[in-house]
């Protein structure tokens, strides 16, 4: 594990060298927009995220060019229409909330000797230190060498929001995969219903499009469907089930035995999504959750 488990002495507690931990000002690393957002700045995962945007458009126009937009069923295509561009919405504000929101980063540098008499620790007294970002790690916490942090709760790093998945942000990426699961299951029925349509009638008159193109299309949307609700609806349980047993997926992975007193199913799932409300599905409100750890443990 990353980290070294250092005693404090009168004389010990090492410098903050250029890091700019907890209470020596703001914190810029992975910081963008005036420091107003998280922003990790790597290349892969940049990639990933402009490819999930451009797979959610090809969606977008496949879905409203050629299955609802020319449909002769009012109803059914209005129907359809607002619940697509509802889910759509909902996905994509997910997923840049999870990708701009601090996962729960430890400020780097707070391992010095004035921030741990702060922190109330005594003489003598062990603690985790990690030696990578020179933090005092709480517990639960491990270190991502992507964002080049140590995040409270950490369960992954995730390339396609390009962030780790973490205390602060864990909602945010579960209501994500939630709304792209239903997405693909909402297309994968509209594309059903247009190949039912087109086998019916006629495949030059159900489409704008030429037949060759109009299968094509539909046939890399199926792909599209079927491979991001398979992986989403995979995530989304192994998330669910991560939070009501009380342990990250690093934990799981690393086989980490409890040394923290575990919550209960209903404690665990409100941790992460607050009290029960129609908020809990809302990409727009975050929980109160910080008040359980130690302030020095957060980013300013």
């Amino acid at each position: 594990m990353n980290y070294s488990y250092s005693p404090l002495s009168a004389g010990g507690g090492g410098g903050a060298g250029g890091y700019g931990g907890a209470g020596y000002g703001i914190d810029q690393h992975n910081r963008c927009c005036g420091n107003r957002a998280w922003c990790v700045k790597d290349i892969c995962g940049i990639v990933c995220v402009i490819m999930t945007w451009l797979l959610i458009l090809f969606a977008e126009f496949v879905v409203m060019r050629l299955i609802l937009l020319p449909s002769n069923y009012t109803v059914f295509s209005t129907i359809n229409m607002i619940l697509f561009q509802a889910l759509a919405f909902l996905a994509f504000a997910s997923h840049i909330r999870t990708m701009l929101s601090d996962p729960g980063a430890v400020p780097r540098g707070n391992a010095t000797k004035e921030m741990i008499e702060q922190m109330g620790y005594r003489e003598g007294q062990m603690f985790y230190k990690c030696p990578k970002c020179c933090s005092i790690k709480p517990e639960r916490a491990h270190h991502c060498s992507v964002c080049q942090r140590c995040i409270r709760k950490m369960d992954h790093h995730c390339p396609w929001v390009n962030n780790c998945v973490g205390e602060s942000n864990q909602k945010y990426f579960v209501l994500f995969t939630f709304y792209i699961a239903s997405i693909s299951v909402h297309t994968l029925f509209l594309v059903l219903t247009q190949f039912a349509e087109c086998v019916k009638n006629d495949w030059r008159t159900c489409s704008p499009y030429s037949p060759p193109a109009t299968i094509f299309l539909l046939l890399f949307l199926t792909f599209e469907g079927l491979m991001f609700g398979i992986f989403t609806i995979i995530m989304l349980a192994t998330q669910l089930t991560a939070i009501l047993n009380d342990q990250t997926g690093i934990e799981q992975l690393k086989k980490e035995e409890a040394r923290w007193a575990k919550k209960s199913r209903l404690k665990s799932i409100q941790s992460v999504f607050g009290r029960f409300s129609l908020a809990w599905f809302s990409p727009f409100t975050e929980p109160s959750c910080r008040t359980r750890f130690n302030s020095h443990f957060y980013s300013v």
